[in-house]
Protein backbone atom coordinates (compact mmCIF):
# COMPACT_ATOMS: atom_id res chain seq x y z
CA UNK A 1 0.00 0.00 0.00
CA UNK A 2 1.15 3.33 -1.06
CA UNK A 3 1.48 6.46 1.14
CA UNK A 4 -0.99 7.93 -0.90
CA UNK A 5 -3.24 4.72 0.14
CA UNK A 6 -2.28 4.64 3.58
CA UNK A 7 -3.44 8.64 3.81
CA UNK A 8 -6.74 7.41 2.37
CA UNK A 9 -7.42 4.80 4.77
CA UNK A 10 -6.83 6.93 7.59
CA UNK A 11 -9.30 9.87 6.42
CA UNK A 12 -11.77 7.87 5.49
CA UNK A 13 -11.50 6.02 8.65
CA UNK A 14 -11.36 8.80 10.49
CA UNK A 15 -14.24 10.67 9.12
CA UNK A 16 -16.68 7.46 9.87
CA UNK A 17 -15.13 7.79 13.38
CA UNK A 18 -15.81 11.59 13.32
CA UNK A 19 -19.14 11.37 12.34
CA UNK A 20 -20.18 9.16 15.37
CA UNK A 21 -17.96 11.79 17.83
CA UNK A 22 -19.86 14.94 15.92
CA UNK A 23 -23.43 13.61 17.04
CA UNK A 24 -22.26 13.27 20.63
CA UNK A 25 -21.21 16.81 20.00
CA UNK A 26 -24.44 17.60 18.13
CA UNK A 27 -26.35 16.45 21.94
CA UNK A 28 -23.94 18.31 23.81
CA UNK A 29 -24.88 21.05 21.96
CA UNK A 30 -28.26 20.94 22.44
CA UNK A 31 -28.13 20.31 26.00
CA UNK A 32 -26.02 23.45 26.00
CA UNK A 33 -28.07 25.63 24.22
CA UNK A 34 -31.31 25.30 26.58
CA UNK A 35 -29.83 25.08 30.08
CA UNK A 36 -26.00 26.30 29.62
CA UNK A 37 -24.99 22.88 31.63
CA UNK A 38 -22.89 20.01 30.20
CA UNK A 39 -24.67 17.14 29.93
CA UNK A 40 -22.09 14.47 30.98
CA UNK A 41 -24.69 11.63 30.60
CA UNK A 42 -24.98 12.19 27.00
CA UNK A 43 -22.22 9.42 26.32
CA UNK A 44 -24.54 6.72 28.41
CA UNK A 45 -27.20 7.73 25.54
CA UNK A 46 -24.80 6.57 23.02
CA UNK A 47 -24.15 3.43 25.41
CA UNK A 48 -27.89 2.80 26.11
CA UNK A 49 -29.17 2.79 22.72
CA UNK A 50 -26.70 0.10 21.18
CA UNK A 51 -27.38 -2.24 24.64
CA UNK A 52 -31.20 -1.85 23.97
CA UNK A 53 -30.67 -2.56 20.35
CA UNK A 54 -28.72 -5.48 20.91
CA UNK A 55 -31.25 -7.33 23.64
CA UNK A 56 -34.29 -6.33 21.55
CA UNK A 57 -32.12 -7.84 18.63
CA UNK A 58 -32.04 -10.74 20.95
CA UNK A 59 -35.41 -11.39 21.58
CA UNK A 60 -35.51 -11.99 18.18
CA UNK A 61 -36.95 -8.51 17.18
CA UNK A 62 -36.14 -7.51 13.46
CA UNK A 63 -33.05 -6.00 13.28
CA UNK A 64 -34.43 -2.64 12.10
CA UNK A 65 -37.55 -2.53 14.24
CA UNK A 66 -34.95 -3.42 17.40
CA UNK A 67 -33.28 -0.05 16.31
CA UNK A 68 -36.66 1.84 15.74
CA UNK A 69 -37.54 0.64 19.66
CA UNK A 70 -34.09 1.37 20.64
CA UNK A 71 -34.11 4.83 19.75
CA UNK A 72 -37.75 5.59 21.32
CA UNK A 73 -36.58 3.89 24.84
CA UNK A 74 -33.70 6.40 25.30
CA UNK A 75 -35.63 8.76 24.15
CA UNK A 76 -38.06 8.27 26.94
CA UNK A 77 -34.72 7.69 29.03
CA UNK A 78 -33.76 11.47 28.05
CA UNK A 79 -36.79 12.59 28.88
CA UNK A 80 -37.15 10.90 32.26
CA UNK A 81 -33.84 12.06 33.03
CA UNK A 82 -35.21 15.58 32.58
CA UNK A 83 -37.63 15.53 34.32
CA UNK A 84 -36.49 13.59 37.77
CA UNK A 85 -33.28 15.36 38.07
CA UNK A 86 -33.06 19.02 36.57
CA UNK A 87 -37.08 20.08 36.28
CA UNK A 88 -37.81 20.02 39.81
CA UNK A 89 -35.04 22.55 40.75
CA UNK A 90 -35.28 26.20 40.95
CA UNK A 91 -32.75 28.46 40.73
CA UNK A 92 -29.46 25.77 40.82
CA UNK A 93 -26.14 26.95 39.48
CA UNK A 94 -24.55 25.62 36.16
CA UNK A 95 -21.64 23.74 38.23
CA UNK A 96 -24.79 21.91 40.23
CA UNK A 97 -26.29 20.87 37.21
CA UNK A 98 -23.19 19.62 35.66
CA UNK A 99 -22.42 17.71 38.86
CA UNK A 100 -26.06 16.16 38.34
CA UNK A 101 -25.50 14.82 34.88
CA UNK A 102 -22.31 13.22 36.02
CA UNK A 103 -24.58 11.68 38.96
CA UNK A 104 -27.02 10.78 36.38
CA UNK A 105 -24.46 9.20 34.53
CA UNK A 106 -23.20 6.66 36.88
CA UNK A 107 -26.55 5.59 37.78
CA UNK A 108 -27.03 5.01 33.79
CA UNK A 109 -23.79 3.02 33.99
CA UNK A 110 -24.77 1.15 36.71
CA UNK A 111 -28.48 0.31 35.58
CA UNK A 112 -27.26 -1.05 32.26
CA UNK A 113 -24.55 -3.18 34.32
CA UNK A 114 -27.37 -4.70 36.36
CA UNK A 115 -29.86 -4.97 33.54
CA UNK A 116 -27.26 -6.58 30.72
CA UNK A 117 -24.10 -7.42 32.84
CA UNK A 118 -20.18 -6.73 31.86
CA UNK A 119 -20.03 -8.90 28.85
CA UNK A 120 -19.51 -6.54 25.65
CA UNK A 121 -21.88 -7.41 22.84
CA UNK A 122 -22.31 -6.36 19.11
CA UNK A 123 -24.88 -6.29 15.98
CA UNK A 124 -24.85 -7.57 12.49
CA UNK A 125 -23.90 -5.11 10.08
CA UNK A 126 -26.66 -3.51 8.22
CA UNK A 127 -25.10 -4.99 4.87
CA UNK A 128 -23.32 -7.94 5.39
CA UNK A 129 -19.38 -7.30 6.11
CA UNK A 130 -18.07 -7.83 2.18
CA UNK A 131 -15.38 -4.86 2.29
CA UNK A 132 -15.78 -1.96 -0.28
CA UNK A 133 -12.80 -0.41 -2.41
CA UNK A 134 -12.70 3.11 -2.52
CA UNK A 135 -9.97 3.88 -4.75
CA UNK A 136 -6.89 2.29 -2.63
CA UNK A 137 -8.56 2.37 0.37
CA UNK A 138 -10.49 0.03 1.80
CA UNK A 139 -14.46 0.98 3.45
CA UNK A 140 -16.49 -1.87 5.39
CA UNK A 141 -20.48 -1.13 4.11
CA UNK A 142 -21.26 -0.28 7.90
CA UNK A 143 -19.11 2.65 7.18
CA UNK A 144 -21.17 3.82 4.39
CA UNK A 145 -24.19 3.28 6.87
CA UNK A 146 -22.50 5.50 9.60
CA UNK A 147 -21.68 8.07 7.42
CA UNK A 148 -25.10 8.29 5.62
CA UNK A 149 -26.90 8.17 8.57
CA UNK A 150 -24.88 10.64 10.20
CA UNK A 151 -26.02 13.20 7.44
CA UNK A 152 -29.49 12.60 7.42
CA UNK A 153 -29.60 13.18 10.97
CA UNK A 154 -27.77 16.23 10.93
CA UNK A 155 -29.68 17.21 8.01
CA UNK A 156 -33.03 16.26 10.28
CA UNK A 157 -32.13 18.17 12.98
CA UNK A 158 -31.08 21.32 10.63
CA UNK A 159 -34.65 21.18 9.68
CA UNK A 160 -36.09 20.68 12.50
CA UNK A 161 -34.90 23.90 14.11
CA UNK A 162 -35.48 25.83 10.98
CA UNK A 163 -38.90 24.74 9.74
CA UNK A 164 -40.86 23.09 13.29
CA UNK A 165 -42.44 25.00 15.74
CA UNK A 166 -40.88 23.75 18.08
CA UNK A 167 -37.45 23.66 17.13
CA UNK A 168 -38.06 27.32 16.42
CA UNK A 169 -39.10 28.17 19.96
CA UNK A 170 -35.85 25.88 21.18
CA UNK A 171 -33.78 28.23 19.15
CA UNK A 172 -35.46 31.31 21.26
CA UNK A 173 -34.45 29.85 24.33
CA UNK A 174 -31.48 29.24 23.39
CA UNK A 175 -30.77 33.06 21.94
CA UNK A 176 -32.68 34.38 25.29
CA UNK A 177 -34.55 32.64 27.87
CA UNK A 178 -36.45 35.86 29.69
CA UNK A 179 -37.82 36.90 26.11
CA UNK A 180 -38.58 33.80 25.42
CA UNK A 181 -40.50 33.03 28.24
CA UNK A 182 -41.93 36.88 27.59
CA UNK A 183 -43.49 35.41 24.20
CA UNK A 184 -45.15 32.64 26.25
CA UNK A 185 -42.79 29.55 25.26
CA UNK A 186 -43.00 27.38 27.88
CA UNK A 187 -38.64 26.75 28.78
CA UNK A 188 -39.00 23.73 31.29
CA UNK A 189 -41.18 22.03 28.15
CA UNK A 190 -38.11 23.45 25.55
CA UNK A 191 -35.53 21.97 28.06
CA UNK A 192 -37.02 18.43 28.17
CA UNK A 193 -37.36 18.63 24.37
CA UNK A 194 -33.45 19.21 24.45
CA UNK A 195 -32.71 16.24 26.52
CA UNK A 196 -35.10 13.79 24.56
CA UNK A 197 -34.24 15.21 20.82
CA UNK A 198 -30.09 14.84 22.06
CA UNK A 199 -30.97 11.48 23.87
CA UNK A 200 -32.61 10.00 21.00
CA UNK A 201 -29.31 11.57 18.34
CA UNK A 202 -26.96 9.25 20.88
CA UNK A 203 -29.34 6.37 20.69
CA UNK A 204 -28.61 6.60 17.05
CA UNK A 205 -24.86 7.39 17.07
CA UNK A 206 -24.69 4.15 19.86
CA UNK A 207 -26.66 1.67 17.35
CA UNK A 208 -24.73 2.62 14.38
CA UNK A 209 -21.11 2.64 15.45
CA UNK A 210 -21.94 -1.33 16.86
CA UNK A 211 -22.01 -3.33 14.23
CA UNK A 212 -18.34 -1.92 14.03
CA UNK A 213 -16.88 -1.64 17.81
CA UNK A 214 -18.71 -3.48 20.23
CA UNK A 215 -20.49 -1.80 23.00
CA UNK A 216 -20.70 -2.36 27.12
CA UNK A 217 -22.07 -0.39 29.59
CA UNK A 218 -18.94 1.06 30.50
CA UNK A 219 -18.58 2.08 26.66
CA UNK A 220 -20.36 5.61 26.58
CA UNK A 221 -17.69 7.27 29.25
CA UNK A 222 -15.48 7.85 26.47
CA UNK A 223 -17.26 8.04 24.03
CA UNK A 224 -19.34 11.22 25.82
CA UNK A 225 -15.59 12.83 26.89
CA UNK A 226 -15.10 12.45 23.00
CA UNK A 227 -17.96 14.05 21.76
CA UNK A 228 -16.93 16.81 24.69
CA UNK A 229 -13.55 17.14 22.98
CA UNK A 230 -15.38 17.32 19.65
CA UNK A 231 -18.19 20.13 20.60
CA UNK A 232 -15.50 22.36 22.96
CA UNK A 233 -13.39 21.86 19.57
CA UNK A 234 -15.91 23.28 17.02
CA UNK A 235 -17.21 25.72 19.80
CA UNK A 236 -20.04 24.73 22.29
CA UNK A 237 -23.37 25.83 21.34
CA UNK A 238 -22.84 25.78 17.40
CA UNK A 239 -24.29 23.03 15.73
CA UNK A 240 -21.99 23.49 12.61
CA UNK A 241 -19.23 24.22 15.06
CA UNK A 242 -19.93 20.18 16.34
CA UNK A 243 -19.84 18.52 13.52
CA UNK A 244 -16.85 19.82 12.10
CA UNK A 245 -15.16 19.75 15.40
CA UNK A 246 -15.86 15.56 15.17
CA UNK A 247 -15.25 14.97 11.77
CA UNK A 248 -11.97 16.95 12.80
CA UNK A 249 -11.12 14.79 15.75
CA UNK A 250 -11.75 11.73 14.08
CA UNK A 251 -9.26 12.53 11.24
CA UNK A 252 -6.54 13.51 13.97
CA UNK A 253 -6.99 10.63 16.17
CA UNK A 254 -6.83 7.80 12.62
CA UNK A 255 -3.93 10.19 11.43
CA UNK A 256 -2.11 9.62 14.92
CA UNK A 257 -3.00 5.76 15.22
CA UNK A 258 -1.95 5.45 11.69
CA UNK A 259 1.71 7.39 11.51
CA UNK A 260 2.77 7.29 15.49
CA UNK A 261 0.94 4.59 17.61
CA UNK A 262 -2.31 3.65 18.13
CA UNK A 263 -1.49 3.93 22.01
CA UNK A 264 -1.65 7.71 21.88
CA UNK A 265 -5.22 7.67 19.89
CA UNK A 266 -7.63 8.51 23.35
CA UNK A 267 -5.00 11.22 24.40
CA UNK A 268 -4.97 13.09 21.42
CA UNK A 269 -8.90 14.03 21.57
CA UNK A 270 -7.48 15.32 25.32
CA UNK A 271 -4.28 16.97 23.73
CA UNK A 272 -6.51 18.95 21.35
CA UNK A 273 -9.49 19.78 24.00
CA UNK A 274 -6.34 21.52 26.26
CA UNK A 275 -4.78 23.44 23.43
CA UNK A 276 -8.08 24.38 22.22
CA UNK A 277 -8.84 25.77 26.14
CA UNK A 278 -5.91 27.50 26.44
CA UNK A 279 -5.40 28.45 22.71
CA UNK A 280 -9.22 29.89 21.77
CA UNK A 281 -11.96 28.52 24.32
CA UNK A 282 -14.72 29.81 21.92
CA UNK A 283 -14.15 26.99 19.42
CA UNK A 284 -13.08 26.96 15.94
CA UNK A 285 -16.75 28.30 15.00
CA UNK A 286 -16.31 31.57 17.65
CA UNK A 287 -18.79 33.33 19.23
CA UNK A 288 -21.00 33.71 16.19
CA UNK A 289 -22.11 30.42 16.28
CA UNK A 290 -21.85 29.85 20.28
CA UNK A 291 -25.43 29.99 21.27
CA UNK A 292 -26.99 28.84 17.95
CA UNK A 293 -28.00 25.32 17.86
Amino acid sequence: MTFTDQLLQFVLSGVMVGSIYALIALGFTMVFNATEAINFAQGEFVMLGGMSAVAFYGARVPLPLACLLAVLLVTAVGLLFERFTLAPLKRVSVMNLIIITIGGSIFLKGSAMLTWGKDAASLPSFSGDTPIRVLGATLLPQAIWILGTSLVVVAAVRLFFDHAAVGKAMRAVAANRFAATLMGIDVKLMVACSFALSAAVGAVAGIIITPVALTAFDRGTILGLKGFSAAILGGIGSGPGAVLGGLLLGVLEAMGAGFVSSGYKDAIAFLLLILMLLVRPQGLCGARGSRKA
